[in-house]
């Protein structure tokens, strides 16, 4: 008997704050999951570009074999993929506050943003970690190692709770919760 081999879309947009993190979750995971679980990374134009920022563009492309970066909302076609039904779900993690409202507001006009609403369309589940989780402050770590203290809008925070409550979308706080989501879908590695 072959058993199926799990597939994860994992979009990152251009989000610093948590990036480090997440990228150590899902190498985390790929190793826990190894055999048993592909994991193919989609960059947002503004992922790769932070990615550089940060300096984890080559580890990230050490880690994990398929990465592919947006020229368009079409390319790579991952939502034709998605529709499909070739992905057992569709990560973006971390969101940025614009991945996050376009999301909310029905736009599709980047390649992260039109897979999320392609795949909820096609009943694939999303889910999104949005950096901006919550209404108040927060401290984040820049690339040089100092601390950045941000302010989380009102209207960034609704944009959050307006996604939370579309049917096949689910959004988490921390890097943390990845491992939940993993084993929710494919039981423990």
């Amino acid at each position: 008997m072959i058993d199926k081999i799990g597939r994860i879309a994992w979009g990152i947009t251009g989000a610093g704050d948590l990036l480090n993190e997440t990228l150590e979750a899902m190498k985390g995971l790929k190793e826990a999951y190894r055999g048993s679980v592909e994991i193919e990374v989609y960059l947002s134009k503004a992922g790769e570009q932070v990615l550089r920022f940060y300096k984890l563009g080559d580890e990230l492309r050490e880690c994990f074999d398929q990465v592919q970066v947006e020229r368009d909302a079409n390319t790579p076609f991952i939502t034709g993929r998605l529709q499909l039904g070739r992905f057992d779900f569709l990560l973006l993690a971390p969101a940025t506050s614009n991945t996050v409202a376009k999301i909310a507001h029905g736009i599709s006009d980047t390649m992260l943003t039109n897979s999320a609403i392609q795949a909820l369309k096609a009943h694939i589940p999303v889910y999104v970690m949005p950096v901006d989780y919550r209404e108040g402050t927060v401290v984040t770590l820049l690339p040089n190692g100092k601390e950045l203290e941000l302010r989380v809008r009102k209207e960034d925070a609704e944009n959050v709770r307006k996604i939370s409550g579309m049917d096949g979308l689910t959004t988490f706080e921390k890097p943390e919760a990845i491992r939940e989501i993993f084993e929710a879908v494919f039981g423990a590695p």
